[in-house]
């Protein structure tokens, strides 16, 4: 894993930005796999800043989300397609028929577990995968536990991670419990990953990440075994 370690979280964006934006101007194409949640958001915009001032295209680009929260529909103001829609596709290039989330409210979720695993291979998978590390170091909604072979799956929310999410909602209560995500081994695929760690809460995980074990209780603990891990974090993540 290469570890680039910068001031805070408005450098780390400007960063993750910069090596989205590289990868975006080199490729053909590109299946860009995305996340959500607090972490993005700075990176998000700066892509949205460079799209407006130099143009940067996203017409050949596909995106996959890591995960989509059970029983919201995309209309939902909580739900990760509206998330997406608000703080990036809107703004940039990107065809919208190009941006696949999984549907929290699909009719069969077991199904659309299935279809999304497939969706993704039919496009021949992640080229750059963007990751954002929870304090019990889940990766996407992976919780610990999750087997390392997992494929897209439903899951039940620790407690700590809805805890972490009700800032979004009016309240704990409203927060769902379940979601479904790509598995640890769908990640594992893609063929390159790009995590950012910021804030001083995410310091022991990071700790964890780069000297504890390699087992399902620390979810982020598989990247060690994947030969293309870059790790932009900041100064408070890692302990100056």
């Amino acid at each position: 894993m290469n570890l680039i370690e910068v001031k805070d979280y408005e450098e780390m964006s400007e960063r993750a930005a910069r090596y989205i934006i590289e990868k975006v101007r080199q490729a053909k194409t590109l299946n860009l796999g995305l996340a959500t949640g607090g972490t993005p958001v700075g990176t998000y915009k700066n892509l949205i800043a460079d799209h407006k001032e130099n143009g940067t295209s996203y017409q050949n680009v596909t995106t996959f989300n890591l995960d989509e929260y059970v029983g919201l529909s995309g209309d939902d103001r909580n739900s990760y397609r509206f998330y997406m829609n608000e703080e990036l596709f809107s703004h940039i290039d990107v065809v919208q028929a190009n941006t696949h989330i999984p549907r929290g409210d699909a009719p069969d979720m077991q199904q659309e577990c299935l279809n999304y695993e497939k969706l993704i291979a039919e496009h021949g998978g992640i080229d750059l995968q963007l990751l954002g590390i929870g304090t019990n170091g889940h990766i996407g909604f992976n919780e610990p536990g999750t087997s390392f072979d997992s494929a897209t799956h439903l899951v039940d929310l620790a407690e700590s991670t809805r805890e972490a999410n009700a800032r979004y909602f009016s309240s704990l209560a409203e927060v769902p419990t379940k979601a479904i995500t790509m598995g640890i081994a769908t990640i594992m695929k893609s063929k390159e990953i790009l995590l950012l760690i910021s804030g001083q809460s995410k310091r022991e995980a990071l700790s964890n990440l780069l000297h504890g074990e390699v087992n399902e209780n620390f979810p982020a603990s598989a990247l060690r075994n994947h030969p293309c891990v870059t790790i932009i974090a900041d100064n408070a993540a890692i302990g100056k």
